[in-house]
C-alpha cells in the first residue's frame, strides 16, 4: 500500500511581535455595503499589524454615530469604550492619565466631533492628549437620514435636492489653530497614504488628528455632494508621497537631495515626504493654514502631512506625571499623609 505524502503547511505569517493579522481583525462590520468607514477600517487593522502593535496595549474610543460602531470592527482583544454622544475626548484624557503606557485611539464622526462634540474637541487638542483621534467626515448625519453636518461645504447638494447654505467647519485649520502638532487629511479610497499616515501617528507623541472624507454611500454619494467618492478623486491633490520607516527597520538613503524631506519622530522613525506637485513644508505653521485657506478657496482639497511639529511636550509631560501608570500605583503612593493635606490647607488660607 503506498501513501501521498501531504506538502507542509505554508508558514503562518506574522509581524514583529509574532501576530498574524487576523489578531488585528475585529467583528463583521453593519454599515452600509461600501461605506468609506469601512476601508478606514482595513487601514487601522493593516498599520497596526505592520507597525507591530501589541492589541492588548490599545484603548479604543468612540462616541455616537456610523463612524462610532467601527471601532467593533478592528483590533477585538483591545480595551474598548463607547461613550456618550460628542464626550470621547474627555474619555480618551482619563484612559490616558490612568495609564500612561496604553495606546489610544479615537474613531469619531463630524457631527459628534464638530457639532454636539465640539466643546470636548477644542480642549483635548490644546492640551496635547497623546492619542490618534480619527473623523471620520462625511458631511451628513448618516443615523438620522442624512441631514447636513458641521463640516458640509457651502453649497454643496443634498440628497433631497436642499443646497447647504451655512459654512463648514475645517477641522484641520481649527487643530492647527488650538496647538495640534499632528494634523493631516486624507481620503478614504486611498489606502497607501493612509496607511503611512497612520504609522506616523503611532510614533508620535501627543494628539494625531485625522481628517479623513469618508463617503456616505447612502446619503452624501451623488452628484453635487463634495464628500462622494467621485468628487473626491476629481478633486483630491496630493501634498506629498508619503513613506515611513519605523525605528526598528535600518534607515537607508534612497533619494536624491531637495526630493525629499524628513521628520523625524519621537520615538526615532522617519516619515519621509516626497515632493508631489506641491512645494509645501508641514513643519512651517503659517504654510500649513495658509495652503488650508488656498484648497478652501479652490474648491480642492490636499491629502497628506499637513502639519507637524515633536519639539511641543504632550499632556503627560506637562503635567509631571511619574512614569509608572496612575491606575498600578499602590494607595500609600497616591493618599496623602495627614501632614501634606495640612500644609496644602494652609496655602489656601
Amino acid at each position: 500500500m503506498s501513501t501521498t505524502m501531504q506538502p507542509p503547511a505554508p508558514p503562518k505569517q506574522v509581524n514583529r511581535i509574532g501576530l498574524s493579522v487576523a489578531e488585528y481583525k475585529g467583528g463583521d462590520s453593519t454599515l452600509c455595503a461600501g461605506c468609506g468607514h469601512d476601508a478606514i477600517t482595513s487601514q487601522i487593522i493593516k498599520a497596526f499589524y505592520e507597525y507591530g502593535v501589541d492589541p492588548r496595549r490599545v484603548a479604543k474610543l468612540s462616541g455616537i454615530g456610523c463612524s462610532s460602531k467601527t471601532p467593533a470592527y478592528f483590533l477585538g482583544q483591545s480595551h474598548g469604550f463607547n461613550g456618550v454622544h460628542g464626550r470621547m475626548p474627555a474619555l480618551a484624557t482619563g484612559v490616558m492619565l490612568a495609564n500612561r503606557n496604553l495606546i489610544s485611539i479615537g474613531v469619531s464622526g463630524d457631527g459628534d466631533t464638530a457639532s454636539i462634540g465640539m466643546g470636548q474637541f477644542v480642549h483635548l487638542l490644546r492640551r496635547n492628549i497623546p492619542m490618534i483621534y480619527i473623523i471620520e467626515n462625511n458631511g451628513v448625519y448618516g443615523l438620522t437620514k442624512g441631514q447636513f453636518s458641521a463640516t458640509a461645504d457651502y453649497g454643496s447638494r443634498a440628497k433631497s435636492g436642499a443646497l447647504n447654505d451655512l459654512p463648514a467647519i475645517d477641522m484641520c485649520t481649527m487643530a492647527i489653530e488650538l496647538g495640534c502638532n499632528f494634523v493631516c487629511r486624507s481620503f478614504a479610497g486611498d489606502p497607501k497614504q493612509l496607511v503611512a499616515l497612520l504609522k506616523a501617528a503611532l510614533a508620535h507623541r501627543g494628539t494625531a488628528l485625522f481628517d479623513i472624507i469618508s463617503p456616505c454611500v447612502t446619503f452624501n454619494n451623488h452628484e453635487g455632494s463634495t464628500k462622494s467618492y467621485k468628487f473626491a478623486k476629481d478633486h483630491e491633490e496630493l501634498l506629498h508621497e508619503i513613506s515611513f520607516v519605523p525605528f526598528f527597520e535600518q534607515i537607508t538613503v534612497d533619494y536624491k537631495e531637495g526630493e525629499v524631506k524628513e521628520v523625524e519622530m519621537h520615538d526615532g522613525s522617519m516619515i519621509r515626504l516626497r515632493k508631489a506637485d506641491v512645494d509645501f513644508d508641514p513643519t512651517n505653521k503659517i504654510e500649513a493654514l495658509n495652503m488650508l485657506r488656498r484648497c478652501y478657496d479652490s474648491g480642492e482639497f490636499f491629502t497628506g502631512l499637513i502639519y507637524v511639529n515633536e519639539e511641543k511636550p504632550d499632556f503627560l509631560t506637562q503635567l509631571n506625571m511619574v512614569d509608572e501608570p496612575l491606575a498600578t500605583l499602590p494607595q500609600e503612593r497616591v493618599q496623602p499623609s495627614a501632614e501634606d493635606l495640612k500644609e496644602i490647607m494652609a496655602e489656601l488660607m
